[in-house]
This record gives C-alpha cells, structure tokens and sequence, in this order.
C-alpha cells in the first residue's frame, strides 16, 4: 500500500499540495457563486410559483402545477443537458455558466415552491380573515402577516435545499463549467490519480456543507427566539 512506500506517499502528499489551490479557486469563482445566484433566482421563482398555486385563477394554477410536476418528474442533469447541447442543436446557444444558472434556478424554483407553499397553509387561516377584518388587502396580508411567519417555518427546510444545491453545482461539470469537481476532473486527466483527486474534493464539499449547517443552526436558534412558548 501507498502508506508503506514513502516515495509514493510523498508523491500523493504533493499531488494533493498543489491540486488544492485550483480546487479552491473553482470553488469561489464558480462553486459557490453558482449556488448562491441560483438559490436567490430559484427562491424569487418558487415564491411566484408558491402563489399561483394558492391563487384561485385556474390557468396561475395549471402553468404552476405543470411547471413543477415538469421539473421534479425529470433528472437535473437531463435538464441542464437540454440547456446546453440540446438548444444549442438548434441554433440557441447558451454560455456553460449561464446555462447552469438556468438549469438550476429552474430547478430550486420548483422544488422550493412546495416548501413555500406548505408554509404558507400552514399558517391559520384565522389569520387571514383576522387581517381582512381590519382592512388589509391580500397583497397586504402576505406581505405583513402571512410571509413573515411562513419564513420561519420554511427556514430549516430552504437551508437544506441550499446545502443540497452546493453538492448538485458538481453537475455543472457535465456542461463545461469550470467549478470545483471539473478542477478535480481536469488534474486527475493529467496525473491519473483519480481516487486521491476525488477524495480531495469530496472532503472539500464535505468542509463546505458542514460551515453552511453551522450557519443554518444560528438562523434556526435565531428565528426561534421571536416563537413564544
């Protein structure tokens, strides 16, 4: 094994030394980047999908519904691959950067409709004829009652769709975007040691992922403060 020969163990140590600062570099100038525009889009989407579907205009509803049922019935690289090669088959050429940001928004936007719109039923609909007694219009009633409480429900799991997003930007790779898992991809074509390469990397979204639930801890313990007992 490797760890008996220490020629071999200094060549991994080195290979891991100098593939670390590529990787890293992928990680802020894509990786990241790439998750948060995505979720901010995709959050802004699911909010007016979450909405349509809450809306009683049937046609708000079935584009919703069918958007979704659209999304969440296929794979996400099937759908970034149809963004990339299949539009750009037909003349509609998309940047492998942007290209994901669709593909993903779309996707975080459809997924996180549901959580918007269970934590919206879930608030008593007592409240809503309690803000409409007092002259409150419905946009009103959303925006002062409704969404802020809905917000601290849909916390816990929203986090969860952003740590979820950071590990599917590695699906970006398939489209050419340069971002963390293609760094790996790149390196290991050139020195072949594929396992060393790829366990880098895993350990470096597992370090990522691990500081994003820190910080969804403090959001949870933050927003708990304002539930009253």
């Amino acid at each position: 094994m490797f760890w008996n020969d220490p020629d071999k163990m200094e060549r991994y140590l080195d290979i891991a030394q100098s593939s670390l600062l590529p990787l890293l570099e992928g990680a802020v100038v894509y990786t990241l980047p790439l998750s948060l525009i995505t979720f901010v889009c995709g959050l802004v989407l699911a909010v007016l999908t979450a909405l349509a579907r809450i809306s009683t205009i049937k046609p708000f509803q079935w584009i919703a519904r069918v958007y979704v049922s659209a999304i969440r019935g296929t794979p996400l690289l099937v759908q970034l691959f149809i963004l990339f090669y299949g539009l750009g088959s037909v003349g509609v050429v998309i940047d492998p950067f942007p290209a994901a940001i669709i593909g993903f928004s779309l996707n975080v936007g459809a997924y996180a409709s549901e959580v918007i719109r269970a934590a919206i039923l879930s608030i008593p609909k007592g409240q809503w004829e309690a803000a409409q007694m007092i002259g409150m219009t419905y946009s009103q009633t959303l925006r002062r009652v409704i969404l802020p409480q809905a917000t601290r429900v849909s916390i816990p799991p929203l986090s969860n769709t952003f740590i979820g997003l950071v590990k599917d930007t590695s699906l970006a790779s398939a489209i050419l975007v340069t971002e963390m898992f293609r760094r790996a991809q790149e390196i290991a074509a050139f020195n072949y040691e594929v396992l060393l390469l790829y366990t880098e990397v895993a350990i470096l979204y597992w370090i990522i992922c691990f500081l994003l639930s820190l910080v969804q801890g403090r959001l949870e313990n933050r927003f708990d403060r304002y539930v009253s007992i």
